[in-house]
Order: C-alpha cells, then structure tokens, then sequence
C-alpha cells in the first residue's frame, strides 16, 4: 500500500480517524482529573561539612577532597536509608513515608546534595525535606567522619502542584487514539475480500479488463 492509497483510505473512514483520538483524549483528561491526585515536591540542599584536617600539603589537600565527595556520595545514600526514612515518616506521622517519593541527587565534584519530596501533601512534603535534612546530620555526625551537614535552603511548602502532568497524558492518548484508528482501517481493508473496482478485480483474475459496462439508473 503506498501513502497516496493510505491517504484515500482514511479519507474515507475521516470519521473514525477524527473521532477515535478525541474519544482517548478526552477519556485520559477525565481519568487523569477524577482518579489521579495532585503532587507537591518540597526541594532542600545541603552542604556536607567533613572534619576538618589540619595538614595542608597539596597531596593531602587532594586526598582530603576525594575523601570529601565520598562522604558526600554516602550522605545521599544515607538519605534513603531504611533508617532515616522511618524516623522522618514517625515525626510527620506518615509511617514510612508511604505514598511520598524521596529524591536526592549529588554531583561528583560537589558536596552539595538536592533533596525533593513529592506527595499529595505539600506543607508534610515540605516538613519531611527538612526533617530529614536534620536526621541525617545527625546519624552522619554518629556513623562517618562528618562535621555537620548543613542546611542551605529550608523546602517549603509548594503552592502549586508538580503533577500528574495531564496535558502530557491527553496528548499520548490522543495519538494512541489515531494510531489505533490507522491500524483500525488498514487491517479492515486488507481483511475485506470485496472487489471494489478493476483494480481488485485484475489481482482476481489473470486476465486484462477490456471493457466496462455503466450501471445506470431506470427512469421512473
């Protein structure tokens, strides 16, 4: 099938292709508004302060800030940990921190790590950042050869929300929709055995077409 024949084809069937996308659009906008729940994300940084060592040659210097960035990296892990999640979840009364997604992200060449937390809540995702900014201070300070991990920007409450992004989700729908109006109307065409014209009629039959005979209407 060439795409000049496609075009025909879905010309033909223009109400399926035009109706099936509106139809997905509209039921992913109203899925996406009665079923999906806002999302709030609180976002913090912090800076990690390791202990400090008093020699200053170049060697140890360069030793001291490799050192560093792996505290750095342990300090993000940490932040996930079992142990700091449970103890935040219990002091903004989520257990766990079920239904909040934590985040944290931390460049190598940096001892500043970014912490968001997303969920349907925006002042206890804003809480749970900070609270765990200062839980994990102080198990840093107990397990690893940290000074203090320092607050940069408290989170606070978002005012707005950070998703569902439902523009995004009607807008796949719909090309799902035409995508499946396009395979709709091509499967049903190849699997329609009716010859409609000479075309269909010379792939039937072996032989050239050397006439037609007009259908006409009788008078009344």
């Amino acid at each position: 099938m060439t795409l000049l024949e496609l075009l025909q084809l879905l010309r033909k069937h223009l109400r399926l292709v035009v109706l099936l996308p509106i139809l997905c659009a509209v039921a992913a906008g109203a899925y996406s508004v009665l079923f999906m729940r806002n999302t709030y994300t609180a976002s913090t940084s912090m800076y990690v302060l390791a202990q400090n060592n008093a020699s200053t040659d170049a060697s140890n210097l360069s030793q001291d800030l490799n050192a560093s960035q792996m505290l750095t990296n342990d300090v993000a892990k940490l932040l996930q940990s079992d142990r700091i999640v449970a103890k935040t979840g219990k002091q903004v009364g989520v257990p766990q921190l079920r239904g909040y997604k934590v985040n944290v992200a931390s460049e190598t060449t940096s001892r500043v790590i970014t912490l968001s937390v997303t969920g349907p809540d925006p002042q206890i995702a804003a809480t749970a950042a900070n609270d765990m900014v200062e839980n994990v201070s102080d198990v840093a300070k107990t397990v690893m050869s940290v000074e203090a991990v320092n607050s940069i920007d408290r989170a606070t409450a978002p005012s707005a929300p950070s998703g569902p992004k439902r523009p995004l989700y009607v807008a796949v729908a719909a090309l799902a929709g035409l995508f499946a109006a396009i395979v709709i109307v091509v499967v049903s065409d190849m699997l329609n055995t009716k010859i409609r014209g000479q075309h269909d009629l010379e792939q039937v039959v072996p032989v050239p077409v050397i006439g037609r005979i007009p259908v006409t209407k009788e008078g009344r």
